[in-house]
């Protein structure tokens, strides 16, 4: 339980850094006219900036409040998944889609990911398609809201409904207006904070090194022989060297293919910015990403993930660490960081998926009705706050649902939607960036493949991976993303041979 000075000072930093937000919100909302100026801004924003941004949108609350629970339980067969092989794969997919993806997506004029998929191959069904998947990223919109609750629940002693309730209508509320021309420089402020939070963090466990690692070490195995190992065969995630190394390298590769993570490289005015742009990203997210590690500190802090005589839920152990180990003025920076952490990326979603679903779903619906086709430009810029407000509703049920009754933790609810919306998205990025001639029935095809692996494997128990209490979203996405990439190049070289000219 919080003291009531930390009460007090965590509702009065809250307080001011939402005066700080809405800020930049009103600032951006003043040059926010129609749906283009709220995807991708109506200004330049210096490549910094948007590397930071990107930095803070990849990293959620997941890194720095969700995962470390993980790693709290496994131990370093978690800190080899998540903080090394998962993150190899993020910066090799960044570096090698970036720049391609950046200049088609301006010469396609396309502000979203499923508007680019669909110009790149010419079809606005596999837009719809995508727009429809991209639904599925709802599920980590629940997880930050619920890793976020855990933070401010636990910091103000407040009632878990209340603070998601306040949560949601302040966050979705003020996300109506601004856009893409008010998130660059919140993101990039938030990537700050979090950048000082996460030193903190890393360095909150430096007395336990006080006998070097082998010392460290020691201290994890007189707790649990499990948790130094390699693996860890009683976990849910890191059980053998499948799960740990190829699985978490594919998924890091992949994850890339989100729309809030994709597009943040249509905000640069210039090519020339992109070095700058990804440089300043991948040196900040790898700092971002070793911030798990204090799930082993928070493990060192409370051996029997008890507090209180109560055991501690996973999803609330990093706020039980920060409320126990950080006097009040620091441990407030620290609260700052982790709701930076989830904002950052809570953000990024609802701009991303608000215009998807407007530009995406709403407006070919509207063109059918009026017989007439409406470009972004002409696409009332109010219906994109009514799709706020419906994905607020929605996000809103689901989080109170998982906070209730998660299983396990909300990363499982989060991981299930998300890996099977970038599993799917994989190989139409893939080759619609890297091979110009490819026609719709490769991507196509290896898409539905993606959908129906990834669903088959999770839902139907497939592989013996899938028969735990608690089933392991990395498999089938990894699976999905195999099979899809073998089905996309077979059909590709297929179609090769079918051309007059092969």
């Amino acid at each position: 339980m919080a003291t009531q000075d930390w009460v007090m000072a965590t509702a009065i930093l809250i307080s001011l850094y939402a005066c700080l937000i809405l800020f930049f919100v009103i600032r951006g909302a003043l040059k926010t006219k129609s749906l283009q100026d709220y995807a991708v801004g109506s200004q330049t924003f210096p490549p910094v900036v948007v590397g930071l941004s990107l930095a803070a949108s990849i990293t959620s609350a997941a890194t720095f409040i969700i995962n470390p629970g993980f790693i709290a339980l496994y131990g370093i067969s978690g800190v080899i998944s998540f903080a090394i092989m998962l993150p190899l794969g993020v910066f090799i997919s960044l570096s090698v889609l970036t720049r391609k993806f950046r200049k088609q997506g301006t010469k396609l004029s396309a502000i979203t990911l499923a508007q680019w998929i669909g110009k790149r191959y010419g079809n606005a069904g596999f837009s719809f398609f995508f727009a429809i998947l991209s639904l599925l990223l709802i599920t980590f919109m629940v997880l930050i809201c619920v890793g976020m609750t855990k933070v401010l629940a636990q910091a103000l002693n407040a009632d878990e409904a209340y603070v998601l309730t306040g949560l949601i209508v302040f966050v979705f509320g003020y996300m109506m207006f601004g856009g893409a021309n008010s998130l660059a420089y919140t993101n990039a402020i938030q990537a700050v904070l979090m950048l000082i939070v996460a030193v903190i963090l890393l360095g909150s466990g430096y007395d336990h090194f006080s006998e070097g690692i082998h010392g460290f070490l020691d201290k994890l195995t007189a707790i649990d022989p499990a948790l130094t190992g390699i693996t860890n065969p009683g976990s849910y995630l890191f059980r053998d060297y499948f799960e740990i190394f190829v699985c978490a390298f594919i998924v890091g590769i992949a994850i890339v293919c989100q729309p809030h993570i994709m597009t943040r490289s249509l905000l640069l005015k210039d090519d020339k910015d992109v070095t700058t742009y990804l440089t300043s990203a991948i040196i900040v997210e790898a700092i971002f990403f070793a911030v798990v590690i204090i799930g082993l500190y928070a493990r060192i802090q409370f051996p029997d993930l008890m507090i209180d005589g109560k055991p501690i839920p996973m999803d609330g152990i990093v706020s039980a660490y920060v409320v126990a180990e950080f006097p009040v003025w620091m441990g407030l920076i620290v609260i700052l960081g982790l709701l930076s952490a989830g904002l950052s990326t809570l953000e990024g979603l609802i701009q991303s998926l608000s215009t998807t679903v407007s530009s995406d779903l709403l407006q070919p619906i509207i063109a059918v009705i009026t017989k007439r086709n409406i470009t972004d430009a002409e696409m009332p810029f109010w219906t994109n706050k009514v799709v706020i407000i419906g994905l607020a509703i929605v996000t809103g049920i689901l989080s109170w649902q998982q906070i209730v009754s998660p299983s396990l933790s909300v990363g499982i609810f989060a991981q299930n939607g998300v890996y099977a919306y970038f599993s799917t998205a994989f190989m139409p990025i893939l080759m619609g960036v890297f091979l110009p001639d490819t026609k719709l029935r490769a991507p196509t095809i290896a898409a539905i493949v993606a959908v129906i692996v990834y669903f088959s494997v999770s839902y139907g128990g497939i592989t013996w991976y899938m028969q735990a209490a608690v089933r392991n979203p990395a498999i089938p996405a990894t699976f999905a993303i195999i099979a899809s990439v073998i089905t996309g190049f077979t059909f590709y070289k297929l179609q090769k041979k079918s051309e007059p000219n092969a």
